[in-house]
């Protein structure tokens, strides 16, 4: 099976695909905005990395999300809950960590398929 790396740069990949499972690297959005916004434009990143390769939302198999601070639990939540909708729900874990700044208030990795 070949290995196909997405935005490849000389530290990392945005996405790997192998087979048919996509990779995405951890995605974070526009430092210094409020979690919500920081949520909202993570999932769109990750909407327009899984298009890339050949995917969509509905496909994801896994989520992981950092948030810098577990009191922003339930705003990210909002925004997730409604970008997820109801349906193909992933499996998904949360938990609290020091963000590569702290600016950033959330990141998002997920494991799709294709």
């Amino acid at each position: 099976m070949t290995i196909q790396r997405i935005q490849s740069g000389h530290r990392m990949s945005q996405a790997v695909i192998h087979g048919d499972t996509i990779y995405l690297a951890g995605q974070v959005a526009e430092p210094g905005a409020s979690v919500a916004v920081q949520t909202r434009g993570v999932l769109a990143a990750i909407e327009a990395l899984l298009a890339t390769c050949g995917s969509d939302r509905s496909k994801i198999l896994s989520a992981t999300i950092w948030l810098a601070d577990m009191a922003d639990f339930g705003e990210m939540n909002e925004v997730w809950d409604d970008w997820v909708g109801g349906r193909d729900a992933p499996a998904r874990a949360t938990g609290e960590a020091r963000l590569a700044t702290p600016d950033y208030k959330v990141e998002i990795i997920v494991v799709a398929a294709r």
